[in-house]
C-alpha cells in the first residue's frame, strides 16, 4: 500500500494505493510497455488511466456494446440447464 498522488477523472488527488495482480497476454503486455514508454509514463499509470476511462466515461453517441448488439438473444434458447453459466461441469472437455 502506497500513498501517492493519483489522477481521478482528470484531477489529481492524494490517496492510498492498493496493489492488485493482473494477468495479460504477451501481445497486450508488449503494447502496454511500448505505449507507456512512448508517453513517458509508467505501465501502472497507463493501466489506471485506461481503467478510469473504461469505467467512468460514457460511450460516445452512436457507439454500441456487444451486449447492446446481442441483448435480444438473452434467454432466447429454451430447455437449457438453469445453472449453465455457473456450473463448471458443462465446460469439461470444451476445446479439446
Amino acid at each position: 500500500m502506497h500513498e501517492i498522488r493519483l489522477r481521478q477523472h482528470g484531477a489529481y488527488y492524494a490517496g492510498i494505493m492498493r496493489t492488485i495482480s493482473l494477468k495479460l497476454p504477451d501481445e497486450l503486455l508488449a503494447q502496454l510497455a511500448k505505449t507507456a514508454k512512448a508517453r513517458r509514463v509508467t505501465k501502472s499509470w497507463l493501466v489506471r488511466e485506461s481503467l478510469e476511462r473504461a469505467l467512468y466515461e460514457q460511450p460516445r453517441r452512436g457507439e454500441v456494446s456487444c451486449y447492446d448488439l446481442a441483448r435480444d438473444l438473452a434467454g432466447a434458447v429454451k430447455g437449457l440447464p438453469r445453472d449453465l453459466a455457473e456450473n463448471p461441469k458443462y465446460m469439461r472437455g470444451f476445446g479439446r
